[in-house]
């Protein structure tokens, strides 16, 4: 028997078996799609409408081009205009926590006005009657319901703060300072308010605010439009559209600004730059011609080459001079030897140049007294009265001449002495006039190096002015916030269809899981590998339910009815005439034991019908309840006593009068239990059972034994010794398919007499496994998964 290769054929699910299940189920089907669909149209009511609002803005990539630039190439030298813009970057700079938190904060996204319409919550957003200001907000999540009352007051209610309900509630006026748990708070009137009544309630929400960053970060959408473009599309979801857009809007806004002050900023950085270098250059320059300015005066050196032509004057005038003054001392010295070497009749020389007037008129008038004198000794001697006046006279004249001369020739050797001395400092003047010049020329070098970058960045300083004016924006919005009307989410079509599906879907799935791990006998097709006779299976039977209280157990009953062709009838007969056809071939065969493998295989309600069938077909039937811990079988007739139990046990000593005759020609004889030993198995080892069942085989055509399951108890093998053929029932969804082998065990080993198979509860024909078919054969059709007792 390979029950392997059975178990894989049985795992294939066809789909006549899908569509079997979606006919036989269709009840929780239509549930299932009822539950679905009102979850989806709950889901709808309850669920606010999302908007999704997109914008294109087109990022200036500099890096590509260099025509923008040619127009500022003048200033390239400075590198301020100069940008290398990635787009990827400016990507993330558009995602980043930071940009969007100052949307938040320009927008106020952390403060919601909500009101309820049905069951939807409505985001009043720049709609709501009322503006809440808060004073000294310390940035935890709040919020509490207002409720609009006429003449200007307002009642605040429901406060939670931090998580944490707050009671209490409190009441004051429109713009009007009110005290709240959690500070003073002032509720403002908007355009939106109505005086005459009829403003909605609101709920005021005030969330954390970096949630709120985190949660409109997540939600926003930043990806380019193609892999070589620079149009970044922006896109996010909202349940207001207006809000959505100026959400956009104010991103855009701030990148730019953002943009513009890290641009500006090296701007600013350049011209701080510039202006301390300025500062520095000009202090230095200052000292430089301070240096200058002192030098020149100390050396009286307006200029190195006017000084220098100065110096060779001097030195020339010099020598001059000092010639001048050697020719008149030379003159002086001269005069001074003749007044004092003369004969004393030599006249003195005139117009000699010596720049002396009193001493030129002296000489002047001691010639003129000489040559009087002279002009008198020639006509007279030298005793002459006058002429010895007279040369007393040119005497005392020399005197003073050769005073004066002396005092002349002092003072012409002094003025020989400053001009020499004057020769020299010239000549020292002249000699230090290169390393003067030397000097000049590098302190002049640093003045003219210091100018020329004074000026230069005066310029750059200019320049810097101007590239801070010509600054633009790194954007260019290429399509403006825009989008459907109609809500993108939820999308209705597709929850429908999703309901459907899954309506469908699941019922599906359950029944085709618990199918595929259903593990029981389920039909004919699962006994296919086995050797046991098989005589026949028996649909399911339930009793219809009563509208009066059942009992704890209900009593068996018999289903088999004269002139009945429903299908269980079709069934019992069936396998009546199966085991007729046995019997015949074991012609002293008419002892039937009927037991399982577990309880609750319906043993005792197959053996009293099977009984009854064989009644109603005119055969002598008895039906005897060995099942002497339940006694079921006995319940047919409200379990009189004394029974067989009574006569095994010596209580009787005859059997006959408890057994019940039918009451009509189609019904079995039965014999009950009568009083429920406690030893069942000691009773059976009785002789008196033997002895019983010989002398009812002489009695009866047939004879039903109802016994306890196979293995649980010994009845069942001490009572298997006496019997003809053993009717093994398996019930169909109880008994587990892995015991299939150990049921082909008894058989192979004949544990049991006579062993065949009757399978008991199976359900309708349409599917995979092979159940009962008499439908087909009589021209019936049951779509029922049970047969009731119509």
């Amino acid at each position: 028997m390979d029950f392997e290769k059975q178990k894989t054929t049985d795992d294939f699910i066809r789909i006549q078996d899908l569509l079997h299940i979606l006919i036989s189920k269709w009840y929780w089907f239509v549930l299932s799609l009822f539950i679905t669909i009102a979850l989806v149209i709950l889901y709808l009511l309850i669920t606010p409408p999302i908007y999704t609002r997109t914008a294109s803005i087109l990022i200036k990539d500099n890096s590509k081009s260099g025509a923008s630039a040619g127009s500022m190439a003048e200033f390239d030298d400075l590198g301020i205009f100069r940008s290398n813009t990635n787009v990827n970057n400016e990507l993330i700079t558009l995602k980043s926590p930071s940009l969007m938190e100052e949307v938040v904060t320009r927008l106020d996204l952390d403060k919601r006005y909500i009101s309820r319409r049905g069951l939807r919550k409505i985001d009043l957003y720049k709609s709501a009657p009322v503006l809440v200001t808060l004073k000294n907000p310390d940035g935890q999540a709040l919020q509490f319901d207002i409720e609009l009352q006429p003449h200007g007051q307002v009642r605040l209610f429901d406060f939670i703060h931090s998580g944490e309900a707050l009671s209490g509630e409190i009441e004051g006026a429109l713009s009007d300072t009110i005290a709240t748990p959690f500070g003073v708070v002032m509720i403002i009137p908007t355009p939106y308010y109505n005086e005459e009544g009829g403003n909605p309630h609101v709920r005021f929400v005030k969330s954390n605010r970096q949630s709120v960053v985190n949660g409109y970060s997540s939600a926003l959408q930043a990806v380019l439009g193609s892999k070589d473009a620079t149009v970044v599309n922006l896109s996010i979801k909202d349940q207001s559209p207006q809000r959505a857009v100026d959400v956009l809007n104010t991103l855009i806004a701030v990148y730019n600004e953002n943009w513009m002050k890290d641009k500006n900023q090296i701007a600013i950085s350049t011209s701080r730059f510039i202006s301390e270098r300025l500062n520095v250059i000009e202090s230095e320059l200052g000292n430089v011609d301070e240096d200058i300015s002192s030098y020149k005066s100390e050396h009286i050196l307006p200029d190195v080459d006017a000084v220098s032509g100065m110096y060779l004057t001097q030195y020339a005038e010099s020598r001059r001079e000092l010639l001048e003054l050697n020719n008149r001392l030379s003159i002086v010295e001269y005069i001074r030897g003749n007044l004092t070497d003369r004969s004393g009749d030599q006249l003195l020389p005139v117009n000699t140049g010596l720049d002396n007037a009193n001493l030129e008129r002296q000489i002047s008038e001691y010639n003129a007294l000489l040559l009087q004198r002279n002009s008198l000794l020639s006509n007279s001697s030298e005793r002459n009265p006058l002429v010895i006046d007279m040369n007393q006279s040119l005497a005392e004249m020399s005197q003073v001449i050769i005073r004066s001369v002396d005092n002349l020739i002092a003072s012409l050797n002094t003025q020989i002495d400053n001009v020499k001395r004057q020769e020299a400092r010239v000549m020292g003047q002249i000699a230090s006039n290169p390393n003067q010049a030397r000097y000049l020329l590098s302190v002049e070098r640093q003045q003219k190096v210091k100018e020329a970058l004074y000026l230069y960045l005066l310029q750059k300083r200019e320049e810097n002015e101007l590239s801070q004016a010509f600054t633009a924006y790194n954007t260019r919005i290429v399509t403006p916030p825009h989008g459907s009307l109609s809500p993108t989410e939820p999308r209705r079509a597709f929850l429908l269809l999703i309901a459907l599906l899954a309506g469908t879907l699941l019922p599906l799935v359950f029944f085709v899981v618990k199918e595929r791990t259903d593990t029981t006998v389920r039909g004919r097709k699962d006994l296919e590998g086995m050797t046991i006779p098989f005589i026949g299976e028996i649909p399911l039977y339930r009793k219809r339910k009563s509208k009066f209280p059942q009992k704890k157990e209900d009593t068996p009953v018999i289903v088999v009815r004269e002139k009945n062709r429903n299908v269980i009838n079709e069934a019992f007969r069936v396998v009546r005439t199966n085991l007729e056809f046995m019997v015949k071939k074991e012609s002293q065969s008419n002892v039937v034991m009927l037991t399982s493998i577990n309880p609750y295989s319906g043993k005792t309600f197959v053996t009293m019908n099977l009984a009854a069938g064989f009644a109603i077909k005119g055969k002598k039937v008895l039906a005897i309840d060995l099942d002497m811990r339940r006694a079921l079988l006995s319940k047919y007739i409200e379990s009189p006593k004394p029974g067989i139990a009574d006569y095994l046990g010596h209580q009787t000593e005859e059997w006959k009068p408890a057994i019940v005759k039918g009451k009509n020609s189609g019904e079995p004889d039965l014999l009950p239990v009568g009083t429920i030993p406690p030893n069942p198995a000691e009773l059976l080892f009785d002789k008196r059972l033997e002895q019983m069942l010989a002398e009812l085989r002489t009695e009866y055509d047939y004879i039903f034994i109802d016994c306890p399951p196979v293995e649980i108890v010994a009845d069942t093998s001490i009572i298997n010794k006496l019997v003809d053929m053993t009717l093994f029932i398996v019930r169909a969804g109880l008994l587990d398919r892995n015991l299939l082998p150990e049921i082909e065990h008894f058989y192979t080993s004949r544990k049991l007499k006579n062993m065949s198979l009757i399978l008991n509860g199976t359900m309708p024909a349409n599917t995979r496994y092979g159940h009962y078919r008499y439908g087909y054969r009589y021209g019936y059709a049951y779509g029922n998964d049970y047969i009731d007792e119509d």
